[in-house]
C-alpha cells in the first residue's frame, strides 16, 4: 500500500480521543514556535530577528542563502555596518552595508547604503525623491550568520509546492505518530 496508505489507514483506525490528542500535539508545536520568535524581537529590538540574504548583492561577504542575525540596539549607526533596511513600497527587506552617516543638528541620522557587490549606492532602490534612510527604516544590525542555511527559505518560497508537501508531511508525521 505504501507509506503514504499506511499513515491514511493508522489516522482511519484512530479514535477520535487520540486524534484530537495529536491535533492539540501539532497545535502546540506551532504555538510554541510563534512564542520563540516573539521571544526573540522582544530580546533582540528587530521586528525580525532572522532573515535570510536573497540576492547576491552582498557578495563576497554574504552571499544568497546566508541567514542573518539581527540585533537593534540604540548606539549611533555607524559607517561600515551592515544593516537590514525596508524601503516604503516595497515589501522585502534589503541587507546592504552603510557607506556613508549624516548626523543633523537633532541628533537623528540620515544614512546611505551600497551593496558590496553593486557598483553605485542605494538611492535607486529607495523610495522615489528619498536619499537617506533614517533610522526608521533600518530594522536591524547583523550580528551573526550561518551561510548556506536559508536556501531552505529561498526553494520553499521560489517553489511553493515544495512547501505545502513538507508542511503535509510534517503534519501526518505528528497525527499519525504512536506516542
Amino acid at each position: 500500500m505504501g507509506w503514504i496508505g499506511d499513515s491514511v489507514e493508522s489516522i482511519r483506525s484512530m479514535q477520535i480521543r487520540q486524534f484530537l490528542s495529536q491535533a492539540i500535539s501539532l497545535g502546540m508545536i506551532v504555538t510554541s514556535a510563534l512564542i520563540i520568535w516573539k521571544g526573540l524581537i522582544c530580546i533582540t529590538g528587530s521586528e525580525s530577528p532572522v532573515v535570510v540574504v536573497l540576492s547576491g548583492s552582498m557578495e563576497p561577504g554574504f552571499k544568497r542563502g546566508d541567514i542573518l542575525f539581527l540585533h537593534m540596539s540604540k548606539d549611533p549607526i555607524r559607517a561600515g555596518e551592515i544593516v537590514v533596511f525596508n524601503v516604503d513600497g516595497r515589501e522585502i527587506p534589503i541587507v546592504h552595508r552603510v557607506i556613508k552617516v549624516h548626523e543633523r543638528q537633532d541628533g537623528e541620522v540620515d544614512v546611505l547604503t551600497k551593496g558590496d557587490n553593486n557598483y553605485g549606492d542605494d538611492r535607486l532602490l529607495y523610495a522615489q525623491g528619498q536619499l537617506w534612510l533614517q533610522r526608521n527604516h533600518i530594522m536591524g544590525r547583523a550580528v551573526g550568520f550561518l551561510p548556506y542555511v536559508g536556501w531552505v527559505t529561498i526553494i520553499m518560497t521560489e517553489k511553493p509546492i515544495i512547501k505545502y508537501i513538507l508542511i503535509g508531511v510534517l503534519g501526518l508525521l505528528v497525527l499519525t505518530s504512536k506516542d
